[in-house]
């Protein structure tokens, strides 16, 4: 998984500069965490994966109401020592937490996030690598434990609350 997650990070061609400072940061961030920084543990920071779900016509967008956080966001959270790759993680990430079965993950991340969160007493960091999936045709969603609600929304009017990191996610996920 390591080993994925650095490759991942050396080969992504970040969009804009401030994504490349991202992409670098959490290149430093495994080398400086080698056998740790993957994992929850890491109470410095962690890689996670998360992933926007459009539906098949990429005019709607599968949000969840995280049931800690109480604000709609993308689909996605930890990897865990059972995933291979990046990309694995977030999908399955994905298909647990929508229900969905038969999600089309695109290759490549679309963007990186850096978001403060309370996994330790003391706080500390999700380093989240964010791709792109596309739901079959009259997909089915099913809220999980982890969820007060989830729900398909309009690209382009995001509930609230929610906040600037997933309207950009929402963004580039369209153009990808």
């Amino acid at each position: 998984m390591y080993g994925d997650a650095v490759r991942v990070l050396s080969a992504w061609r970040a969009p804009d500069p401030g994504q490349e400072e991202a992409r670098l940061e959490f290149l430093r961030h495994l080398e400086e965490h080698p056998a740790d920084g993957m994992w929850r543990e890491c109470a410095d920071g962690h890689i996670t994966a998360s992933t926007a779900v459009l539906d098949a016509s990429r005019t709607r967008v599968l949000l969840t109401l995280h049931s800690k956080i109480k604000a709609w966001l993308q689909l996605g959270g930890h990897c865990e020592p059972g995933d291979v790759t990046l990309a694995g993680a977030a999908l399955r990430e994905a298909t647990e937490e929508s229900g969905i079965r038969g999600l089309r993950l695109l290759p490549e991340p679309v963007q990186l996030d850096r978001h403060r969160v309370g996994c330790h007493p003391q706080g500390t960091w999700h380093l989240d690598v964010q791709y792109v999936a596309i739901a079959p045709e009259r997909a089915r969603h099913a809220v999980s434990d982890e969820s007060d609600d989830l729900g398909w929304f309009p690209v382009d009017d995001l509930p609230e609350p929610t906040d600037d990191a997933v309207r950009e996610l929402v963004a580039r996920a369209v153009k990808s």
